[in-house]
């Protein structure tokens, strides 16, 4: 850009004189400076295991397995957050009409069983948990409905919690 004013004030000076007219500078350009810093932003964004306002949109977000020693206390409840989500959404397939792989979500006893290739929880660690790597990737459930975020997330934090049967 300095280049270009250079080459504005030759073209001016030079048509200046062909004229002739004598040439007077009036002022020296210099190139800009920057004086001024940019703000930098003094919070974090916000965590993602806030749970929206019910007035909001369904979040749609993807949900976090957070390793367990970064879990907020939360009381997360098999019982009453869990298993609801299992008979609304699983127990078709897992434990009334059938019972496929073996997997009966019926009851906590049969999710500690697991199916008939194993264990499909780790008590402690969501991301060791085969349940959860089912969700997370849209493989569960096969029929009806997708669980959304905030369902997978519970179901993240009760096992990251310890899946406690309280």
């Amino acid at each position: 850009m300095h280049k270009n004013i250079m080459a504005s004030m030759s073209l001016l000076l030079i048509s200046t004189i062909a004229c002739g007219a004598q040439p007077t500078l009036q002022a020296t350009l210099e190139p800009a400076t920057v004086t001024a810093t940019l703000p930098q932003p003094t919070q974090s964004p916000i965590p993602t295991n806030t749970p929206a306002p019910s007035a909001t949109p369904v979040d749609t977000s993807t949900p976090t397995i957070v390793p367990q020693s970064e879990i907020p206390k939360a009381n997360v409840s098999f019982v009453n957050d869990v298993l609801p989500i299992f008979e609304n959404n699983c127990n078709k397939c897992h434990g009334v009409e059938q019972i496929k792989e073996g997997l009966d979500l019926r009851t906590y006893e049969g999710l500690l069983e697991g199916s008939f290739n194993g264990s499909v929880i780790t008590p402690g660690n969501a991301g060791d948990s085969f349940l959860v790597e089912q969700l997370l990737n849209g493989e569960m459930p096969k029929r009806g409905q997708k669980l959304t975020t905030e369902q997978i997330q519970t179901i993240i934090d009760w096992v990251n919690a310890g899946a406690l049967n309280n």
